[in-house]
C-alpha cells in the first residue's frame, strides 16, 4: 500500500493513453490552484471542475472536491498520515465477498478492455481490498456489484490505494444517505412523471414496446450511470458532479437529457435493442448533456415550481 508521501493523483494500476482534456490554459489554472502551499480555494476549484478536469489531475482535484482532503493545508501531512494509517487497520478480507468483488472487477476490466485503463494484473486485489474493507466497517451496507462500478474511477484515477477508499467511502456514503432520506420506489416514480410529462412520445414508445422501465431507471438514480456509461463519460460526468454540492439533487436532470439526447435512436429500437442501450449507454459529450440538463431543471422549476422540483430525489 502507498505512503501518504506518495499521494498523487495517478494510478499505478493505469495506463497512461488519453491526452489531456482540457488546454495549457486551464492546466496552468488548476496547477496554480493546487500548488497553493497554504490555503487550497475549493470554491476557485471547483468554478475550475465545472469544465472538467485535465486527466492528469482529475485524482488530486476530486479529493478536494468531495472533502477528503481538507482545504488548509498546514496539517496535510498528519492529516494524510492519519487517513493512511487509519485504512490500514482496517481489516480487508472478508471470505464472502471477495470473490464476488474480484468476479465483478474482472467483468469489468474485460468490458473497458479497450479503453486500456486499468491493469488486469494489480487493479483486482484494489478493488477487493477497497470493497471488502468498506463491507466490514459498515455491516448494515450489502455487497452489491455496482460497488465494484462505483469504486473504478477511484481506481483509475488516484495512486495510492487508501486514497481510493477514502473517496469511494465518501461517495458510498453520499449515496446510502440519499437512499435513507428518500426511498428508491418514490424517487424512481417521481422520474418517471418527469418524463412522461418532458418526453410523451418516448414514453409511450416504452409502453408499447413493454419495456420494464424500473428495471433501468433505479440503477441510472442509484448509482450516478457508473454501471451504463462507458468509463470516459462517467469521469467527464463526475468532474461536474463533484464540482457542485447538490449534485445528487442534479442527476435525475442529467438522466433525462440523456433519454433526450437520445430520443431519436430509441424510438426506431425494439423492446430488447431498448433494454441492452438504456443498460450500456453509448458515448456521449458529457459537457452537453450537463448543458441540456440544466435547461430541463430550469423547464421543471418553471412548470411545477422549484421546491417541487428539488424534491425529484
Amino acid at each position: 500500500m502507498s505512503s501518504p508521501l506518495s499521494s498523487s493523483s495517478s494510478s499505478p494500476s493505469r495506463r497512461h493513453t488519453s491526452p489531456p482534456l482540457r488546454s495549457a490554459l486551464a492546466r496552468e489554472e488548476f496547477d496554480e490552484l493546487l500548488e497553493s502551499e497554504v490555503f487550497i480555494d475549493v470554491n476557485k476549484l471547483r468554478k475550475c471542475a465545472r469544465h472538467g478536469i485535465p486527466e492528469e489531475l482529475r485524482g488530486e482535484v476530486w479529493k478536494y472536491l468531495l472533502g477528503v482532503e481538507k482545504s488548509d493545508r498546514s496539517n496535510e501531512f498528519t492529516q494524510r498520515r492519519a487517513r493512511y494509517e487509519s485504512y490500514r487497520e482496517i481489516d480487508k478480507e472478508n471470505v464472502e465477498v471477495s470473490k464476488r468483488v474480484r468476479g465483478e472487477a474482472n467483468r469489468y476490466l474485460v468490458r473497458t478492455k479497450k479503453e486500456e485503463l486499468l491493469d488486469p494484473h494489480t487493479a483486482p486485489a484494489i478493488f477487493e481490498a477497497v470493497i471488502c474493507a468498506y463491507l466490514n466497517c459498515n455491516n448494515h451496507v450489502d455487497y452489491s456489484p455496482a460497488l465494484v462500478q462505483i469504486c473504478a474511477p477511484f481506481v483509475i484515477t488516484m495512486k495510492a490505494e487508501y486514497d481510493v477508499y477514502s473517496c469511494f467511502e465518501r461517495l458510498v456514503d453520499i449515496l446510502s444517505e440519499s437512499s435513507l432520506a428518500s426511498n428508491t420506489n418514490k424517487r424512481v416514480a417521481q422520474f418517471l412523471s418527469y418524463f412522461r410529462t418532458l418526453l410523451p412520445d418516448l414514453y409511450n414508445y416504452f409502453e408499447e414496446e413493454e419495456l420494464d422501465v424500473g428495471e433501468w431507471a433505479s440503477s441510472w438514480l442509484r448509482n450516478l450511470l457508473a454501471k451504463e456509461l462507458p468509463t470516459s463519460c462517467v469521469l467527464a460526468l463526475w468532474d461536474v458532479y463533484f464540482a457542485q454540492p447538490d449534485f445528487i439533487e442534479f442527476h435525475p436532470f442529467v438522466c433525462l437529457a440523456i433519454l433526450q439526447h437520445l430520443k431519436d435512436s430509441l424510438e426506431d429500437l425494439e423492446q430488447s435493442e431498448i433494454r441492452s442501450m438504456l443498460l450500456r449507454l453509448p458515448k456521449m459529450n458529457m459537457l452537453r448533456i450537463v448543458s441540456q440538463a440544466h435547461n430541463i431543471r430550469s423547464e421543471i422549476q418553471t412548470r411545477y415550481g422549484s421546491t417541487v422540483a428539488s424534491r425529484l430525489l
